[in-house]
């Protein structure tokens, strides 16, 4: 038995109501850490869902909080609770990217940090020369591209693991193409309804609008929705997500940009829902291509691949999930990464 810190964003709770990915993932690796019997803390949101023990720097989740100041600061507050008791954990597991790099490296407790974010902007390869001892984990291969020549402590590389049973398995899919997530440039809206007019096929798009979005929402999205074929939900809850993903005869994933991993695409998969995307990031990693959905470039091919997505066996795609991607997979890995640390630790 462990006792281990996981230290989660403040930006949704854990799990998230609405859109969040990482949140989902520490909700899931937490609550199966528990079950195996180690005992955890949860630093996250106020609002948080947990089976651990629960710690909150911030009342509510700083996107839902009209009242949230600086994320930084709430950040760093998180940060100095969690350090302040170091002595308390045998491990440490942050999932806030770099800005626990310093305070790990203070304390003599184990501290791991799994990168959820993009690492192919500049700023990030001075970071890591200079924080070259600092233990990281990957959650693709694909996330390690941009670091490829830069001496980074990688740890692993653990791909996301989702509880399935919220996701019930449709046999049969429906009349409409989905595209769920966030509207942004990078997530290549444009491009699903691009395809789903070459298609003629209905498209629903589900997906949030941050605020730093919004320009480009109302100038190059609003516009497109106009068609009757294009219906624009916004963001949608766990409760209407499976019904979802599961009514669609495809999942549009038409990314521009290293997505380090589309939790989205196993969401899809696990509802039997076949994935069409770009072969961008984690893409290939995840999507079997001819066998679970297609991996393929140009709104051309994209919409070739809508026309052939009968011959995908939507079965093919379920088990494709609950071989590769279950919450107790997920965990068994981050066990290794655990023992193998806290022995090092034990050991010095």
């Amino acid at each position: 038995m462990l006792r281990i810190a996981q230290v989660a964003p403040l930006h949704e709770r854990v799990p998230p109501e609405l859109y969040g990915g990482t949140e989902r993932v520490v909700a899931s690796l937490t609550d199966e850490l528990v079950r195996r019997g180690h005992k955890v803390t949860l630093f996250a949101s106020g609002g948080s869902q947990t089976v651990g023990e629960l710690t909150s720097p911030v009342d509510r989740a700083l996107r839902l909080d009209p009242r949230a100041g600086d994320p930084v600061a709430a950040h760093v507050l998180e940060l100095a609770q969690v350090f302040e008791r170091a002595a308390e954990f045998d491990l440490i597991h942050c999932h806030v990217d770099y800005l626990a790099f310093p305070f790990g490296r203070l304390v003599r407790t184990p501290t791991i940090h799994t990168l959820h974010g993009r690492l192919d902007l500049p700023h990030f390869a001075p970071l890591f020369r200079h924080m070259s001892d600092v233990a990281v984990v990957s959650i693709s291969d694909a996330q390690r591209a941009p670091l490829r020549t830069v001496d980074v402590n990688w740890v692993g590389t653990v791909h996301h693991g989702m509880p399935l049973e919220p996701y019930t398995y449709s046999e049969e899919g429906g009349d409409y193409l989905a595209f769920l997530g966030r509207i942004s440039r990078e997530k290549r809206p444009d491009l699903a309804i691009a395809v789903a007019k070459r298609v003629a096929i209905p498209l629903k798009i589900a997906a949030k609008i941050d605020p730093a979005d919004r320009g480009y929402f109302e100038s190059e999205i609003r516009p497109l929705l106009d068609d009757p074929l294009i219906e624009f939900l916004g963001e949608i809850d766990d409760a209407e997500k499976a019904d979802f993903l599961g009514g669609a005869m495809a999942l549009l994933f038409p990314i521009d940009w290293p997505e380090p991993f589309g939790l989205v695409m196993i969401e899809a998969m696990a509802c039997g829902t076949p994935v069409i995307a770009r072969p961008c990031g984690s893409v290939p990693e995840l999507v079997e291509a001819g066998r679970t959905g297609f991996v393929v470039d140009t709104v051309e091919e994209l919409a070739d691949a809508v026309k052939r997505v009968h011959t995908i066996d939507r079965a093919a795609c379920r088990r494709h999930v609950e071989e590769r991607f279950s919450v107790e997979r997920m965990v068994d890995d981050y066990e290794s990464i655990y023992r193998s640390l806290t022995t090092v630790s034990r050991a010095a």
